[in-house]
């Protein structure tokens, strides 16, 4: 398998090269089972945050490094956007949301207690890979539903598009690949 070498807050890894389609692969990142990674970027992108008074992630793959950076900062408080609506949510705000990573369309469901705890509050997104800025701008949506004040946008990889993004603060550079493992030109800033 190709695989693209990087380091990340002193932690070094190999990301398999995946397919997208026909013309366009990945570099595939996920923080499950990595804690090393997952505190290293934790603590890395709490060194350079914005003032915020809770996290709020989308559900799945940012929920390690939302979890780390919350217990890294304290213990505190953190908020998933949700893939589905649970039993247990009540007055549920829904966005919907097209990923570069899931075929077809998506929903973000945020519970209202939640929302209420959002509200007037400073909110700080946080994701592993931003690429698209689809998910992003779903929890965005979700946020400011809830009349929360979105004081910053993180994630541990800017990929494609996002790596010009000013109003993003990232820890490295992704770019995005040709199906046999090079660089796709024009994408690594």
């Amino acid at each position: 398998m190709l695989t693209y070498p990087i380091e990340i807050a002193g932690v070094k890894r190999a990301l398999p090269i995946c397919p997208l389609n026909e013309t366009l692969a990945i570099g595939a990142f996920v923080i499950f089972g990595d804690p090393e990674l997952t505190t290293a970027a934790a603590d890395a992108l709490l060194k350079i945050a914005p003032e915020y008074d809770y996290i709020i992630t989308a559900e799945a793959k940012g929920i390690p490094l939302a979890h780390e950076m919350a217990r890294l900062a304290g213990n505190q408080k953190y908020f998933v956007a949700r893939k589905k609506a649970k039993a247990y949510m009540s007055g549920v705000f829904e966005v919907t949301v097209q990923s570069i990573t899931t075929a077809g369309e998506q929903k973000l469901f945020l519970d209202k207690a939640d929302a209420d705890l959002i509200c007037g509050k400073r909110i700080l997104i946080v994701d592993d890979v931003i690429s698209t800025g689809e998910s992003l701008s779903a929890v965005e949506q979700l946020v400011e539903a809830a009349g929360g004040i979105i004081c910053g946008r993180m994630a541990i990889l800017a990929e494609g598009d996002a790596q010009v993004r000013e109003d993003l603060l990232d820890l490295e550079k992704l770019p995005l690949f040709n199906t046999d493992g090079t660089v796709l030109e024009g994408t690594l800033h």
